[in-house]
Formats: structure tokens, C-alpha cells, sequence
């Protein structure tokens, strides 16, 4: 039995399979350009025009459809507990500074990795305005005046 055979015979049963475990659309491109590309070995094609047929074929579909999945993609989803926190205040515990990628902040009594969204350095003690969450690392902005009322209820 032709090699070629068996690599694409296999490649397309292990997308179709990463695809069945997502669930997400991501890997059906593949697993049809896998099925190109066992055609083109069936019929005796040179590997060369097998992986142009599983590239093509690949591609084609990824940019003929990911326009149609965009317009039909769940858009009414959950802010997670990051995206909650976006806005609210927390206090710089170590002095920020980017430079030296130091600097780290409580909130909600938790301790963070800290960076200065505009570049700033920010002194310890400052109260900061979460800008956003990446990961484990809060981007934070000096906060305008609060009262201590909004610092308990979290800076909103």
C-alpha cells in the first residue's frame, strides 16, 4: 500500500477527530484538505501535487467560510471575572516600572503582577484604575480622585 495513503488516511482521521473533541471549527479545514490530498495519492499524483491539493484545498475552504462563521459566532457570551474587573481600583503593594518589569497591586486582596499601561512609573501606595487583564497581569493607570466609599465598593 502506498505511504502517502496511510499519512493522509491518517492525518484526516486526527483532524476530524481534534475537531469532534473542540467542536469549534477549527481543524475541518485540514481534515477536507487531508481528503484532497488522499485523493491526489489514490490516483498516483507526485507528493508535491498532494500537498498542494491539502493547501489549497486548506486554505480555500478556511477563507471561503470564516467570513459565514464570524456573522453566525455567538456574540452574547459572559464577562469573565478579568473582564469584571477592568475599571475598578486596586493600591500599588511594590512600585511600578516597566523598564525593569517591576512593580505588583492588590485587588480585592489578592496580589498582582503590575504594569503601567502608559509607560508611567507609578509609586508604591497609589491607588491605580485596572486599564485591563492579560493572564496574570494587571495593566493599571494612576486612578482620578475617589472617595474611600468607592475604594470599598471597588473604584465603580
Amino acid at each position: 500500500m502506498n505511504t502517502y495513503l496511510i499519512i493522509w488516511g491518517v492525518t484526516f482521521a486526527l483532524m476530524v477527530i481534534a475537531e469532534l473533541c473542540t467542536l469549534q471549527l477549527v481543524s475541518i479545514w485540514f481534515a477536507a484538505g487531508a481528503a484532497a490530498a488522499f485523493g491526489a495519492a489514490y490516483f498516483g499524483f507526485e507528493l508535491w501535487v498532494q500537498l498542494v491539493a491539502f493547501v489549497a484545498v486548506s486554505l480555500v475552504l478556511l477563507i471561503a467560510t470564516r467570513p459565514l462563521l464570524r456573522k453566525v459566532k455567538v456574540k452574547d457570551t459572559q464577562p469573565t471575572n478579568a473582564e469584571i474587573d477592568v475599571g475598578k481600583t486596586a493600591v500599588v503593594i511594590e512600585a511600578i516600572d516597566n523598564a525593569y518589569d517591576k512593580g505588583r497591586a492588590r485587588l480585592h486582596g489578592v496580589d498582582w503582577k503590575a504594569q503601567s499601561s502608559d509607560g508611567m512609573r507609578i509609586p508604591k501606595d497609589t491607588i491605580v484604575t485596572i486599564d485591563n487583564i492579560k493572564g496574570s497581569k494587571l495593566y493599571v493607570s494612576v486612578a482620578k480622585q475617589i472617595s474611600m466609599k468607592d475604594m470599598i465598593n471597588g473604584g465603580k
